[in-house]
């Protein structure tokens, strides 16, 4: 009988700790709702008439559901992707490659070599030798700043280009910042005409 009264009282004893755990504390706060539309969009709401949890919760998703129809926004949309890194390089090589390159520098070269080697040979006494030389040494001077003027034009057209890349991306970033403020806005707007505080 003894063995009896024990195991009676362990039972009840188990059973009175499970309900007491069931039933939350007033110091324990309910489960959170699975999803806040006020955190989802980065704000902080707080009722300013002792509203409850689900009265908030409410009345947060039908002011979402206002502030998204109103604004024509989606706030879970992502921020734009841009292009790739491959997409941008294939841009700037392609205007590299068709920027305007400078041309006849080894002609020019070569005219103003002769000149200046036909004024040298005069002095050494052989106008044409010192014409030609100063041609061939004038063509591959030209050259070498032809070179060099169309290396510099292809990486300033390249360079425009990444300019012109970063600018638009900037862009795209600032309208998805500024639909996102429209929305909250809209949002705070809609709740604070429920009594609501939006920070």
């Amino acid at each position: 009988m003894k063995y009896f009264v024990f195991l009676l009282a362990v039972s009840l004893s188990a059973a009175s700790l499970r309900a007491q755990s069931a039933t939350p504390s007033p110091t324990q706060s309910a489960a959170a709702p699975a999803w806040s539309p006020s955190k989802d969009i980065g704000v902080f709401v707080f009722g300013k008439n002792g509203q409850t949890s689900d009265q908030q919760l409410k009345d947060e998703s039908d002011c979402y559901g206002a502030a998204r129809q109103q604004s024509g926004i989606d706030p879970k949309a992502p921020a734009p992707a841009g292009k790739t890194a491959e997409q941008k390089q294939a841009e700037q090589k392609a205007a590299a490659q068709n920027a305007d390159t400078p041309s006849g520098g080894r002609v020019k070269g070569a005219a103003r070599g002769a000149a200046g080697g036909a004024a040298i040979g005069a002095i050494a006494g052989d106008t044409g030798k010192g014409a030609a030389a100063g041609a061939v040494a004038g063509t591959m001077k030209g050259g070498a700043q032809q070179r060099q003027a169309s290396a510099a034009a292809q990486k300033e057209a390249a360079a425009k280009v990444a300019a012109g890349q970063k600018a638009e991306e900037d862009r795209a970033k600032l309208a998805h910042a500024e639909g996102l403020d429209t929305f909250q806005r809209a949002f705070a707007a809609c709740m604070d005409a429920r009594n609501y505080s939006v920070k």
